[in-house]
């Protein structure tokens, strides 16, 4: 029997606790963004399941279908949409090119759109510029997201990130975490995210209170995740 290697043993531990996270939350018609890590077709098979959609970012874990998608947009003129920024000493201007044309060539399952998103930023004291492109994919149709509403949920997805990151290291203090042994490190920011994650979707504002206020009464976590058929309703 072959033995999965390194990386596709951490993208099918990924999916194995990506999906339970999910069966505690109604995604129906809600879209679920992603980094290149999740971008893998069992993931997307659940959401589209559970008749919501995906939207993935598209990486070296996935060489084939980056490979085509930047083959597709070698090339490309004018961006079916942009954005320009100042603020915080640079200038950032965000485009994105979209198309249709791939959806029946990619080998990935229920591709309604690809996209293409460069990002330039140009730093206003050293003149500096850096340009960066990223490559994703979603199963939301034309007629169901614009070019201007994939770029947001991108840009979204994004600066949740970079708070979920504040959190971690102000509230759970990561960076000072012991835990070096084995998979044990992934495991428990995997868990701290999730943790964080819950709280933003019931659309708490002080992440760091409602977590006192769970912490260490199991029962009150449970109401919170509604994991018992006699669960409380939690705000």
């Amino acid at each position: 029997m072959p033995i999965a290697g390194t990386d596709e043993l951490k993208q099918t531990n990924e999916i194995k606790i990506a999906a339970p996270l999910l069966d505690a939350i109604d995604i129906k018609n809600k879209t679920i963004s992603a980094d290149a890590l999740l971008t893998q077709t069992q993931l997307a098979n659940y959401i589209v399941g559970r008749d919501a959609h995906f939207q993935f970012m598209v990486k070296g874990n996935q060489g084939q279908l980056l490979e085509d998608l930047q083959l597709y947009f070698r090339h490309s003129s004018e961006p079916d949409f942009f954005t320009v920024e100042s603020g915080h000493g640079r200038i950032e201007t965000r485009r994105i090119w979209v198309t249709t044309q791939l959806n029946g060539y990619l080998k990935f399952p229920h591709v309604a759109q690809a996209f293409m998103i460069e990002r330039e930023v140009i730093h206003k004291k050293s003149s500096k510029t850096t340009l960066e492109k990223a490559y994703g994919i979603t199963s939301r149709s034309a007629d169901q997201v614009s070019p201007e509403n994939i770029l947001r949920i991108n840009r979204g997805h994004w600066c949740i990130e970079n708070s979920c990151h504040y959190i971690l290291d102000w509230n759970f203090d990561e960076d000072r975490c012991r835990i070096r042994t084995g998979h044990g490190a992934e495991n428990m920011t995997r868990l701290r995210r999730f943790a964080i994650s819950i709280c933003k979707l019931r659309g708490v504002k002080n992440v760091a209170q409602k977590m006192r206020e769970l912490s260490r009464n199991t029962r009150l976590v449970f109401d919170y995740l509604r994991m018992t058929k006699n669960s409380c309703v939690l705000g």
